[in-house]
Formats: structure tokens, sequence, C-alpha cells
């Protein structure tokens, strides 16, 4: 099941830039598949985990995409789940989660280790667009056996499933030992995969925008994996490549903007600087200083007087917005301790009243520190200059 923020059009248009990045990881594991109707073996190789996290940290955090993996228990279904999500700068997201194994498996820890090693990079390589195995349908990596050596392969996977038995070759053991995996998708025939791949295609070709493209990849992401090797592939790389047109049509876009002639220069640097806290409605203005929250962030605890200090936005200090921060000029230093313990009660401005402290006081304060009010030409009748807070 896939979930994602109202609205994911620029972290579409960010993962489809890292996907043109974005390389398979090197597939130095193997696997084997038992059929336990006949009893034969098929091997493929596979990407450790490891290798892939290694591809996808690198990629997306220069597009500003960070990777969290986080695990639940459902109680009602009676398993464990994997929730994958891709969280963007601009407070945009995409998550996915993947079931794990059975509750009932967490009282063996190597079992449900393994599983939630499987379903970790299963859920990841999906969610960003990346191969990390074979297919299913490539040849098969070792040589044909004997019916007695697969009888002897059978009883040693009976034994311990887990570690793939003894069927190996004397190469495979010395590098690793592989790990038995199951399929968990039903591959069609050629002839229907070739079907379902080409109205795909064509699906494909109507869609218009980075956001509709990230709907659709959702849509159909698991009758992607009931394609065979090849057309999935296909399907893949088309993919890629109408996110990858996307993106290049919007850099088009602005740099033609930025060496067009403008005749609406003037006015566009009118509206760029009006004021919405002046209109009839007025919205609450959200300023962004990367200094001031670091000034703050040196500052003693409010409560306790430690350091180091965490800079804490002021929640109650303006009306809420989703996914938006108050104001940097509403941050007030505390400890990691009360950092947490604010947020964790129900009533912001109620937990400052009974500390007895003027959090949005002690933030002005702090604030007038790093910008200092402009003093006007004009005088008071005292003779002292009048001061106006252009922040305010």
């Amino acid at each position: 099941m896939h979930r994602s923020s109202e609205m994911i059009g620029t972290i579409a248009a960010a993962l489809a830039k890292a996907q043109a990045q974005l390389v398979n990881p090197e597939k130095s594991l193997v696997a084997t598949l038992r059929d336990e109707d006949s009893g034969s073996h098929r091997s493929f190789r596979y990407a450790p985990l490891s290798s892939g996290l290694d591809i996808v940290r690198k990629t997306l955090s220069q597009h500003e995409i960070a990777t969290v993996q986080t695990t639940s228990i459902d109680e009602t279904a009676g398993i464990v789940r994997l929730s994958t999500v891709l969280a963007h700068a601009s407070g945009e997201w995409i998550a996915s989660e993947w079931p794990v194994c059975a509750i009932g498996e967490t009282a063996k820890p190597h079992r449900m280790g393994a599983a939630l090693t499987y379903a970790r990079r299963y859920a990841l390589f999906t969610l960003v667009g990346i191969a990390g195995e074979d297919d299913l349908d490539a040849p098969d990596l070792v040589a044909p056996t004997t019916p007695a050596s697969n009888a002897k392969r059978s009883a040693a996977n009976k034994k311990d499933r887990l570690n793939g038995g003894e069927g190996y070759s004397a190469q495979q053991l010395h590098a690793r030992p592989a790990k038995t995996v199951a399929n968990p998708f039903k591959v069609l025939e050629p002839e229907p995969s070739a079907t379902l791949r080409d109205q795909l295609m064509t699906e494909l070709k109507d869609i218009n925008s980075a956001e509709e493209a990230a709907n659709w990849a959702h849509k159909v992401l698991g009758t992607k994996y009931s394609l065979i090797g090849a057309d999935a592939e296909r399907i893949e790389r088309a993919f890629r490549e109408r996110l990858a047109s996307f993106a290049s049509a919007n850099e088009s876009q602005t740099q033609e903007a930025k060496r067009r002639p403008s005749r609406r220069g003037k006015s566009r640097e009118r509206s760029a600087s009006i004021d919405k806290s002046q209109l009839t409605w007025p919205a609450p203005r959200r300023i962004r200083d990367r200094d001031h929250v670091k000034f703050v962030a040196k500052q003693t605890c409010l409560i306790c007087g430690r350091r180091p200090a965490d800079a804490h936005h002021l929640r109650f200090a303006q009306s809420p917005a989703l996914g938006r921060k108050v104001s940097d000029e509403f941050t007030v230093p505390l400890c990691r301790g009360h950092h947490r313990e604010v947020h964790r009660c129900g009533d912001e401005a109620a937990w400052w009243i009974k500390t007895g402290i003027n959090a949005t006081s002690s933030a002005r304060a702090l604030w007038l520190q790093t910008h200092a009010l402009p003093v006007s030409a004009d005088t008071s009748a005292s003779g002292s200059p009048a001061v106006s807070d252009s922040n305010s």
C-alpha cells in the first residue's frame, strides 16, 4: 500500500533527476529458489542491501531527498510491517508499506532479521526505481545437476532452509553463503506479458506531468512485477525517460525565461515585494534565516541553562500551516530533553505558562540581537531617534 502527501509535484521532479543518475547496484550475492513439486533448483544473483543504500543515499541527497524506513506491528493482521518513506526538503513525501513477517517470528530474531533485510531491500529499490536482482526468467547460474545431487540438495534445504542448504559450487560457498528467497509475484507467460507491456506503454504516452507520472507509477507498481524481466525493464526505462523529459522541459523553460528580456520587469519586482501582512485578510510572514537559527542554538536552554541547545520554533506564535513551521523569528533555545518534552505536550502555550517563562519575549529579544532595528531619520520630540520595526 502506498501513501503520499497531498501534492507530490516537487518531489516527483526531484526524483526524476535523481533517477537519471541512479545505477543498479552490483549483484554480488547468489540466491537459490527450489521448486517444491519437481525438486529442481534455480539460482540468480542479487545485490546486498548495503551496496544499494550507498548508491541511493549518495544520489538522493544531492536532490534533497531523504530515505526513512521504520517498522510497526499490525495487531489486527498479525504481521510486522515495514514503512519506507522518501521525504523531500519541500515537505512533500511518498511512502509505501511492505509486510515483513508474522508477529510470531519476533521470537526468532534470526528469521525475522532475514525477512526484514529482504523487505527493506525490495521496498527501497522499488520506490526509487532500481533493480537489485537478476530477472527470474534468466538462465540458471549453476550447471545442471544429477537426480542424486538434487536429492542431496533437497535434504540439505529441508535441514536448513534459511541458509540454502549445501547445494552450491565451491566457488560460491567460498564467496558467501547464499540465502533462499521466494518470489512474491506471479510472473505472466510471454504473450500476456507482452500484451500488458503494450498497454502500460500506451498509458505512459498519455502522461503529461511529473505528478501524473508519480501517481501512475504507484497505481501500476504491483502490475509491473507480473511482467517478465525484459518487459519490466522496458517499462522502467520508458518511465525514467518520460520523467526526464518533464525535468528537461522545465529546465528549458526556466533558462529561456532568464534569457528573454522582460518588459514587465518592474511590475514583477513590485508583485514580488508585496507584503501579504498588509492585505485585508493578512497572511503571516514566515521568515527563514539559517544564521539566526544557528545563533539561537548556541545559546543556553531557557529552562535549565544547559548546552548544547536546539532552536525550538514556538508553534503557537503563528497560525498553523500545512507542513510549514512558524517564522524563524519565533525560536528559542531548549536542551534536547526539554525540546522533546515540549513536543510531547498537547498544549504548548500552557506548557510555557507552567514554566513561568515568556517564550515570545525571549524569542523577540534573540531576534533583535541578530536583526537590529533600523533607525529612522526623524527624531522624536525628546530628541531621541524614532525606531521602527520592519520585521514586526
